[in-house]
Order: structure tokens, then C-alpha cells, then sequence
């Protein structure tokens, strides 16, 4: 079991319910939230984006364990949470610059974790892109980079999550037959590599190490048999003692609460989701052509039992945190 100091913990235990699991609600994104403003024929301003994040704080936060948002949009959201809603903070920029290999890592210009904690964070998260079988020479830099991220929490007692996705520097689809076969080794691998102490992380936002609609009984193509897709969730379980939570990657709600049950059923420890878009994405449309108004009444219907339904599967699924660390 790993130790963490008292401060760390104290923190993370706001982050999860009484029972040590991770029932967390994502809206840190920015591009990708500008995109779906885009796409509803409304123009993504600051004041837009702002204003939706604290709606879904605002109306959500009261089912959730706790909310990772973004310095530059987030904030206010923040403010408008409940008060048993823990706040996580997301320090890394969003997207990656595509001039140049490698999807390298960059934090925000003006953050620190330090002024992460001073805005109220009870952790640190930061998205890396990774890449198990990329150039040496890209992959050290990244390593070097959590390496710092990982001291900057020690440094501040505040815990890091560390969002781990995966890629292939040669293949473009991520949604194609081709990567769906060489997705788990991707996926336990980099969960090997960031589990290791030096890099001080105490809990992992991971993807789970399939393609759900690619395996047997899920989807129309089959990448992977029923067997073969349960071995590959143990597998990855097995891969980490730290606690990990899985992420949402924008699939629907309903295939979302089927996988949580489909990686109980392989024996996967895992301790929580942080749950993004599949929650709140049909938000946007009403708050884009309808309004404010419009957006509540989304929210408090089908946001809240989209949070609600999820979390009745966590309970049914997810394990405690408490059982893989422990205070110094």
C-alpha cells in the first residue's frame, strides 16, 4: 500500500464520497467545448463558455463528489459548486502544438500548483498525451515534465491525478480496427510507466484498455472477443497499485454504465470515473439556440439523472481508494 502525507490525504478524501470512491464531474475542456458551441451555430465566447460551465456546477455539483474544471474558464463555475463538491484543477493547456512531433506537454502561463491550491484546489490534474512506443528522446521529455508536476504537489500537499491518453505517433484514426488492436498494450503500458514513485502521482484518470464498440456483444465490428476484452481490463488493474479512475472519451451515457459493470465483472479495482461529456454534452445544445433557461431544465432533468444512474453503478462496481493508500 502506498503512503501519502496527511495534508495529500485529507485532501483527497474530498474528492471521493465517505466510502473512498471517485464519483467526479469533468468540464475542464476548452477546445473541445468551443468546438460544440461551433457546431450548434453560436459563437464560443468567454463570457459563453464561462457561463455554461457554472450551470452544470451549479445544477450537478449537488450529485457529484467533486468537479474538475479550468483556470481560465472555470473559475466562476467553481464558486457556484456545492459545498460538498470537492474542486480539482486541470494545469495543463489545452490541446497540444501539432508543428511539432510528439504531442509535448505545456502547463498554463500564468499557474502554478501552488496558485492551483491557492484557488481552492483539492488536486492537480494534467492531461498527458503519451505514447509507449514513440522516439526515446520525445518520451523522456515527458517523463522529466510529470517528474516536476509530481515535486510541485509534494511541494504543496496537494494530490496529483494524472490524465493519461493514449495515442500512436503513425496512425491518425484512434477509432480504427488497426488501433483498437494495439490499444491495451498502449494503455498498460503507459500505466506501468506513470505508476512508478518517482513520479509522485496519486491517482490515475485513465481510458479502459479496449474499444467497447469493438468488442463482442457491444459493436458491429469485432476487434476482440468477450474473453479477450475481460483479461485486458484485469490486466490493466493488475498493471497499478495506485488508485485509478476511468475517463468517459465522450462515448454515450448508457455505454458508459455498461462498461463500469463489464470491468467489475473482470475484476478490475478501479475507484471511481471522471465523467465528462457523456453527462452534460446534450446540455449544449439547449443553452446554444435556447438559453440559460433552456440549459437548467436540461440539466436538472436529464444531466441529473445521467449523474444519478451513474453513480448507482459506482456503487455497484467501483472499489475504495482507502484500500491502496494510506497516510504517513
Amino acid at each position: 500500500m502506498r503512503t501519502i502525507s496527511q495534508e495529500k490525504y485529507e485532501k483527497l478524501k474530498n474528492t471521493a464520497n465517505a466510502q473512498g470512491v471517485i464519483g467526479a464531474l469533468a468540464i475542464d475542456q476548452r477546445g473541445a467545448l468551443k468546438k460544440m458551441f461551433q457546431a450548434e451555430g453560436k459563437p464560443a465566447e468567454q463570457k459563453d463558455i464561462e457561463e455554461f460551465k457554472r450551470l452544470v456546477s451549479q445544477e450537478l455539483t449537488p450529485y457529484a463528489t467533486s468537479i474538475l474544471l479550468d483556470p481560465e474558464y472555470g473559475l466562476p463555475a467553481s464558486q457556484a459548486r456545492a459545498a460538498s463538491c470537492g474542486l480539482l484543477l486541470a494545469y495543463e493547456k489545452t490541446g497540444y502544438d501539432t508543428t511539432v512531433p510528439g504531442r509535448l506537454p505545456d502547463s498554463l502561463d500564468v499557474w502554478s500548483v501552488k496558485r492551483l491550491k491557492e484557488a481552492g484546489a483539492d488536486a492537480c490534474k494534467f492531461l498527458l498525451y503519451y505514447d509507449v512506443d514513440e522516439a526515446q528522446a520525445i518520451n523522456e521529455q515527458k517523463k522529466a515534465y510529470m517528474e516536476r508536476i509530481g515535486s510541485e504537489c509534494v511541494a504543496e500537499g496537494l494530490p496529483f491525478f494524472l490524465e493519461l491518453v493514449s495515442y500512436d505517433a503513425e496512425m491518425t484514426d484512434s477509432s480504427s480496427e488497426a488501433y483498437a488492436k494495439i490499444k491495451p498494450k498502449k494503455v498498460i503500458e503507459m500505466m506501468k510507466e506513470f505508476s512508478d514513485p518517482r513520479y509522485n502521482v496519486d491517482v490515475l484518470k485513465v481510458e479502459v484498455p479496449v474499444n467497447m464498440n469493438k468488442v463482442e456483444g457491444y459493436g458491429d465490428t469485432v476487434c476482440y472477443t468477450r474473453e479477450e476484452a475481460l483479461a485486458y481490463f484485469k490486466e490493466q488493474s493488475d498493471a497499478t497499485d495506485l488508485p485509478f479512475i476511468f475517463l468517459s472519451a465522450g462515448v454515450s451515457s448508457q455505454l458508459f454504465r455498461e462498461t463500469l459493470r463489464f470491468a467489475k465483472e473482470a475484476g478490475s479495482t478501479f475507484n471511481g470515473v471522471l465523467c465528462g461529456r457523456a453527462t452534460w454534452a446534450q446540455g449544449v445544445e439547449p443553452y446554444a439556440v435556447s438559453g440559460e433557461a433552456a440549459a437548467i431544465s436540461w440539466l436538472q432533468k436529464e444531466g441529473r439523472k445521467n449523474i444519478e444512474e451513474l453513480n448507482e453503478v459506482l456503487a455497484e462496481t467501483a472499489a475504495s481508494w482507502f484500500d491502496k493508500l494510506k497516510m504517513k
